[in-house]
């Protein structure tokens, strides 16, 4: 059958036969990334194929990450876009198909996804190569065109010259001719000096799309006699359906079928409004599931944290250097389950074509492992699930599900409708209030840290434990970051704790308790930075030390800590009073400073605490390390989306149980900030010449230490549990 999909363009991705006609389309085979490539799978790395140049001029780029709102297609378009002299306005971007062998991951290996702000860092070097060798290609065709020495030849604004002769064609004119020559293997990236784009503003790609309502999320896609479903999932984590009672969905129109599935019970109807009203009239009896409350597992988190874990980091004897320290501090944090809230809610289309292939359109972050998942489910191989990738609303981490938990509920409902000899598509739909019960959260944490000061107030000894639920175990990754009974992403920003603090002894619980979790913008870096930061500005304070210059004393080996904290420092005023507030507010400032995904970042927190404890974060000066901005307005973009989305979690953000289920169920119960609650930010960025690290999650980290700091600094009181408060 021949599917058609209304206001969403169906994309026929390069095959090797017919390029040549349609324009170039490029395969690149990069060396230098090898040894990196193969690291996991030992073998070499595959051609990727990620420019195409159309007879109509037009420049595509094949975008192996997914496009969630974080700018990842204006910055792999800029790389392409400088090494070709492309002018900006030809330069198209399209989603790549899943096929790890030609666009994983690079700094994953053999997978392919969205995550861990690699995006810019591991196509850094192989799309600047794609897009040099593609213009080497292009100079080629109209050198033997002309009959003249390549060397004779400029480009600029997608345009080849010959200046002696005045004669020119774009690079539309020369595609096909290009198309019939060898890739050259030895194509070289320009000198940064030669850079046109990188380095400077250009419009994002999708801003246009997203302006005037043509851009494609999933919900925009529509397909014949497609069907919507809609899941009634147990209000208790865990619970399984025991009965089910449709009888108050007779009469709803357009109701199709209600379908028991393994995580719930499903309907499916013509449209949304018909499927949820059908789900909310479903009478369902659950049975099992978890009983426990929050306040339960924080009282198990307190008994583990009495107690040695497994070592993540151990240099000296801390316990000892402790002991004999002229002054000892400690202190226990508390952190909440956190929900992700992207704004659009989980969702995914899928079909089965009659020769049993699968097709899936959604905004696809983790395709090597939803497209492992599905092809199991169904009994066929990978390669037979073709997963279109289109926008993300956001996603946080949530789309990468180890469980492609959304994914194969979706195929359950298309499973079952195939049983009952109905092979249509469906368009699965997750409300918000699913989305924030789904399952799926940020962990909650239990921390204590000790630490021995010496009489000069320096560091001698620090002791950190952690009691927090493993991302990892139980899932695929689970052999690589899983190590020695500590996971990875528990650990980060914590057992690289960068300060020169004598001996340091770092453990790790991981209880399993019941509650689904996954990674969380910025993992591990966002509950270790707010413990660490806020911890060494207690110790600043014990040792009667500038919060600053006491950092700084103990970053002597870590000269990018140090140049973001004093830029940030320095652009906020440190050391310099605050205006007045009005009467009976207290004003201060905080600052905290964190390398996360290889990115360093420092930001200053000013805020003012009002006499009725409530309070206000009026402004946030932020410095950023993350080698070579590639875009630099995103990367100021990703900065202030980062402290804004950092902050909802620092004032607001708790997923609680009660009896086993979560209490919150959308925006007006799981508060995110508001507009007018955004601070005033400033975000500086380090010139840089090294190559591009995080963006994306980097800015979250610092912003709660900064605030709880700022806090202490304002009040003289010390908040140790998120979110904050002190009213």
């Amino acid at each position: 059958m021949t599917i058609r999909i209304e206001n969403v363009s169906r994309r026929d991705f390069l095959r090797a036969g017919g390029a040549a006609a349609a324009g170039l389309a490029l395969g690149v085979h990069v060396p230098a990334f090898a040894q990196g490539a193969k690291a996991a799978a030992g073998a070499a790395f595959e051609p990727n194929a990620f420019v195409r140049i159309g007879a109509d001029n037009t420049v595509t780029v094949v975008s192996k990450h997914l496009e969630m709102g974080q700018g990842s297609y204006t910055g792999l378009a800029t790389l392409v876009a400088d090494e070709l002299d492309a002018a900006w306005g030809q330069v198209r971007v399209v989603g790549a198909p899943a096929d790890a062998a030609r666009y994983n991951n690079l700094l994953w290996g053999p997978a392919q996804g969205t995550g861990g702000s690699t995006s810019l860092a591991n196509s850094w070097e192989q799309l600047r190569a794609a897009g040099a060798a593609a213009r080497a290609m292009l100079l080629a065709a109209a050198a033997q065109r002309w009959n003249v020495p390549a060397a004779s030849l400029a480009v600029r604004d997608g345009r080849v010259t010959h200046a002696a002769s005045k004669r020119s064609a774009t690079f539309g004119e020369l595609a096909t001719a290009a198309a019939s020559l060898p890739v050259p293997a030895d194509a070289k990236p320009k000198d940064p000096k030669a850079w046109t784009y990188i380095g400077r503003h250009v419009p994002r790609v999708d801003a246009r799309a997203k302006s005037n309502g043509t851009a494609q999320f999933t919900q925009d896609v529509k397909l014949p006699g497609m069907l919507t479903a809609v899941v009634a999932h147990p209000p208790r984590l865990g619970a399984k359906a025991a009965s089910v009672d449709a009888a108050g969905v007779q009469g709803i129109p357009g109701v199709r079928h209600v379908i028991e599935i393994p995580s719930g019970v499903a309907v499916l109807a013509t449209g949304f409004w018909a499927a949820k009203a059908a789900r909310d009239a479903l009478r369902i009896r659950w049975e099992g599931g978890i009983r426990f409350s929050s306040s339960d597992v924080m009282a198990e988190f307190r008994k583990l944290a009495e107690k040695p874990g497994a070592v993540a980091r151990s240099e000296g004897d801390a316990a000892k250097a402790i002991a004999g320290a002229a002054r000892v501090v400690e202190a226990s944090y508390e952190l909440p389950y956190l929900a992700h809230a992207a704004m659009e809610p989980l969702n995914c289309v899928m079909l089965v074509h009659p020769d049993d292939t699968v097709e899936v359109w959604n905004g696809e972050q983790f395709q090597t492992g939803d497209q492992e998942a599905l092809a199991k489910f169904f009994g066929i191989k990978p390669e037979r699930v073709k997963l279109n990738m289109l926008f993300a609303g956001g996603s946080f981490g949530r789309r990468a599900n180890p469980a492609a938990d959304y994914l194969l509920e979706c195929a359950n409902i298309v499973l079952a409708l195939a049983r009952k000899q109905t092979r249509v598509p469906v368009k699965l739909v997750w409300t918000r209030e699913d989305d924030t019960r789904g399952g799926f959260y940020r962990p909650a944490c239990l921390q204590t840290l000790k630490a021995g000061l010496d009489a000069d107030g320096a560091i001698v000894g620090w002791q950190h434990r952690m009691v927090n639920q493993s991302i990892a175990a139980g899932t695929m990754f689970e052999q690589g970051m899983v190590r020695n009974g500590v996971d990875q992403t528990s650990a980060e920003g914590a057992a690289n704790l960068p300060y020169a603090v004598g001996a340091i002894h770092v453990e790790a619980h991981a209880p399993q308790v019941g509650v689904p979790v996954l990674w969380w913008r910025s993992v591990g870096s966002s509950q270790n930075a707010f413990t660490t930061e806020a911890f060494v500005d207690e110790l600043a304070v014990a040792a009667g030390k500038d919060p600053v210059a006491f950092r700084r004393a103990l970053l002597g080996r870590h000269p990018r800590h140090v140049a973001v904290l004093d830029l940030a420092a320095k652009q906020a005023g440190w050391g310099t009073p605050l205006a007045a507030g009005k009467a009976g507010e207290k004003r201060g400032r905080g600052i905290a400073v964190h390398e996360s995904f290889n990115s360093v970042v420092a930001q200053v927190a000013e805020v003012t605490v009002k006499a009725d404890g409530s309070l206000t974060v009026d402004r946030v000066v932020c410095a950023v390390d993350c080698g070579v901005a590639v875009n630099p307005d995103n990367v100021r973009a990703q900065m202030e989306g980062g402290i804004g989305f950092g902050l909802s979690a620092a004032l607001y953000g708790a997923i609680t149980l009660k009896d086993g289920k979560v209490e919150q169920s959308n925006f007006h119960d799981y508060r995110i900030l508001r507009i007018d609650e955004m601070p005033r930010v400033d975000v500086h960025i380090v010139p840089s010449a090294a190559a591009p690290t995080g963006v994306g999650e980097p800015g979250v980290p610092p912003i709660a230490p900064a605030v709880a700091n700022a806090i202490a600094a304002a009040t003289g009181k010390r908040l140790r549990t998120l979110p904050l408060k002190l009213a």
